[in-house]
C-alpha cells in the first residue's frame, strides 16, 4: 500500500466507501469517541473542516471504543454525540479498531508510515494524521493537540498543487 488511496471504509450510514474520493485533497484523519474528555475536540474539528473545506480539505472521523470503553453505543448514539451535540458535518465512518489483530487495514498503514513514541500503537482517542494531495500522511499528532492548531500544518499542504 502506497498511499490512503488503496483502502475502504464504511460510513456511519453503513456504505463502502473507497478513499480514493478523496484523492487530491488534504485530509485529516481522526479516532473519535463520544465519552472522552477530549471529545470537545469535535467542535474544534468542526471549526477547522468549515474554514478550510472550500480548499479541498476533508476531516474523516472513525470512532473506536478501544480507549476506556468512551465509544460504547452504536451509529444512533455516535451521530448524537458528533452532528447533534456538536453539528459535526464531515464525514464520520463505521466504529472500528485501531489497535491490535483486528486493526482496520488503514490504521494499519497509518501507524506504520507515522509512527508514535514509543511505538506504533495508538495511544487514544483523537490522535490525528494529516494526508497529504498525494495521499500519504505527513504528520501524526498526539490526542491533546488542539485542532485550533492545526491550520499551520493544514495551510502549506494546501498550497501545495
Amino acid at each position: 500500500m502506497n498511499d490512503i488511496y488503496d483502502f475502504e471504509a464504511e460510513t456511519l450510514e453503513g456504505k463502502k466507501v473507497s478513499l480514493s474520493d478523496y484523492r487530491g485533497k488534504v485530509v485529516l484523519i481522526v479516532n473519535t469517541a463520544s465519552k472522552c474528555g477530549f471529545t470537545p475536540q469535535y467542535e474544534g474539528l468542526e471549526k477547522i473542516y468549515e474554514q478550510y473545506k472550500a480548499d479541498d480539505f476533508v476531516i474523516l472521523g472513525f470512532p473506536c471504543n478501544q480507549f476506556a470503553n468512551q465509544e460504547p453505543g452504536g451509529k444512533e448514539s455516535i451521530e448524537q454525540t458528533c452532528r447533534v451535540n456538536y453539528g459535526v458535518t464531515f464525514p464520520m465512518f463505521a466504529k472500528i479498531e485501531v489497535n491490535g489483530t483486528n486493526a482496520h487495514p488503514l490504521y494499519q498503514y497509518l501507524k506504520k508510515q507515522k509512527p508514535g513514541f514509543p511505538g506504533r500503537r495508538i495511544k487514544w482517542n483523537f490522535t490525528k494524521f494529516l494526508i497529504d494531495r498525494d495521499g500519504k500522511p505527513a504528520k501524526r499528532f498526539a490526542p491533546y493537540f488542539k485542532p485550533e492548531k492545526l491550520g499551520e500544518y493544514i495551510e502549506p499542504l494546501l498550497n501545495n498543487r
